[in-house]
């Protein structure tokens, strides 16, 4: 049996960030068959300006750019900044994207969840990075978010909010395209 790589980019930067501790249970109780890598070096990458990624981009772009490619799949777990998705992870997209139309996102399968201390639980940061991925070529599977309030909640230890949380991860691995009807 192969196995499924998940990268997962976390929106906070945090150590002690709900959603880093939400993505580090993911990948400590990862199903069998399944590898959940946390991408690193998110805090690393300057912000996206096309003249310095030409031929020789920065190393922390290179570095973040092999870790998603090397996954099958893309979980996006992400608080709210703002009432949108953190500036890391916007400017993590931005260089994943590229370069246009063959970028470490291209055609992976991607799903976003998280949490955030309000009555919302993150849904625009969650719908607008599920829109830029979606510009950048990945296939968002929009129906697995789980934008969790963590409000009166204690997230970690709330059965029903990780079942959930899980629930969303298993079946961004067991996603298949539907087959091209193209001859």
């Amino acid at each position: 049996m192969s196995q499924t790589r998940v990268a997962v980019l976390v929106g906070s930067l945090r150590t002690d960030s709900l959603n880093r501790k939400i993505a580090e249970l993911l990948a400590a109780e990862a199903p069998e068959g399944v590898v959940v890598d946390i991408v690193d070096g998110l805090e690393n990458l300057p912000f996206y300006n096309e003249e310095i990624d030409g031929s020789t981009p920065p190393e922390a772009a290179t570095h973040v750019r092999h870790q998603v490619a090397a996954a099958d799949r893309v979980l996006v777990v992400t608080p709210e900044y703002n009432g949108t998705m953190p500036a890391v992870l916007n400017n993590a997209i931005d260089w994943l994207s590229r370069p246009y139309g063959a970028g470490a996102l291209v055609a992976k399968p991607f799903a976003v969840i998280g949490t955030t201390p309000t009555p919302y639980g993150g849904r625009w940061a969650h719908a607008d990075a599920a829109r830029s991925a979606n510009i950048a070529g990945a296939v968002v599977l929009e129906d697995l978010t789980v934008s969790q309030p963590g409000v009166e909640v204690d997230v970690l230890n709330d059965d029903e909010v990780l079942a959930k949380l899980r629930g969303a991860l298993e079946a961004l691995v067991a996603y298949e395209a539907a087959p091209s009807s193209a001859a």
